[in-house]
């Protein structure tokens, strides 16, 4: 009606229930014709094979971005590491600054506990200040 033909002219949206399912409607439709022609790719589809060369190019990025020392890559544990990743099947999990940074902790403290026990080391507090004493067997 009037209505219709007011709010088209004026750039109205109009907010009438059968107007609102109708645009509602047409949107669905859209959407569905969107949807059609997309398809999923799992993740495998997009990895880029392993080269050598490859490698090499991402490890001399990595040095130049972290600005390490060129020995990093000679490093036993840069290698371990590198061995463990190699063997993921579905890509590498990397962890964030929060979880890296409890496991350091974490690391630290068990270390700490283990160089106590075999320095057979007991911390004795008197006032504000900790003495430790060597246990001499």
């Amino acid at each position: 009606g009037k209505y219709q033909q007011w709010a088209k002219a004026n750039a109205f949206i109009s907010k009438l229930p059968g107007n609102i399912k109708a645009e509602k409607e047409k949107t669905a439709q859209a959407q569905q014709t969107i949807n059609a022609h997309l398809t999923e790719c799992k993740l495998s589809e997009h990895m880029i094979p392993y080269t050598d060369k490859l490698f090499k190019k991402a490890a001399i990025e990595w040095l130049i971005a972290t600005d390490q020392p060129i020995q990093a890559l000679e490093h036993p544990k840069f290698k371990e590491m590198i061995d463990v990743a190699s063997r993921a099947m579905q890509g590498v999990k990397i962890p964030g600054c929060k979880a890296t940074r409890t496991e350091i902790m974490q690391i630290f403290k068990t270390h700490l506990t283990c160089l106590k026990v075999k320095l057979n080391v007991c911390t004795i507090s008197f006032s504000t200040r900790p003495f430790l004493i060597y246990v001499i067997e």
